[in-house]
């Protein structure tokens, strides 16, 4: 007699950054998915992102725990990336601001020029100079400052993904 191997799979499509494209491979490994293939997003040229389609055997054990820990390894992911993108957020904010005022005092500078006001052009043009060179260094010193603060969040979060996984792994082994 032959043996019936049917296996019957459930599908799942996630739109991914490209920089957590291996951290979602490992990961949904560990949920009982098996990697089917990573694609571009057509619909979306030069995006930061890929969809990734996964798929899994429909009958797997512990299947609501596994879900419920899939769902605490998305979160995870979400929290790293907003943590990541919080690094430089707060000093573009901060570079942008110093380079507008440096505009304006620009603006001032020429409207002083075109008013025949050579030293009031002069004395506006310092602090517009100023105002378009420091935003560089500004951005730098204070995304420095925030990643150093943010990286001890972020390892914080990757030994969380790390434990969900382990535990998801162990459900998968038959351990509880």
């Amino acid at each position: 007699m032959s043996e019936n191997n049917f296996v019957g799979y459930e599908y799942q499509d996630i739109a991914v950054k490209r920089s957590m494209v291996s951290v979602y491979a490992d990961g949904y490994e560990n949920f009982g998915w098996k990697l089917d293939k990573t694609e571009e997003l057509s619909d979306k040229p030069m995006t930061d992102s890929v969809r990734m389609k996964f798929k899994r055997d429909r009958k797997i054990r512990n299947k609501v725990e596994l879900t419920r820990l899939q769902r605490n390894f998305d979160a995870c992911v979400s929290e790293i990336l907003s943590l990541e993108a919080s690094k430089s957020n707060k000093a573009a904010i901060a570079a942008f601001s110093v380079g507008i005022v440096g505009t304006a005092f620009m603006a001032g500078s020429v409207f002083a020029v075109t008013s025949g006001l050579v030293i009031p052009c002069i004395l506006l043009a310092i602090p517009a100079f100023i105002g378009w060179i420091l935003p560089y260094f500004l951005f730098q010193k204070i995304k420095k400052g925030k990643t150093a603060a943010v990286t001890p969040e972020i390892d914080k979060k990757y030994d969380e993904l790390y434990a969900v996984c382990q535990k998801a792994n162990g459900l998968l082994d038959g351990v509880e």
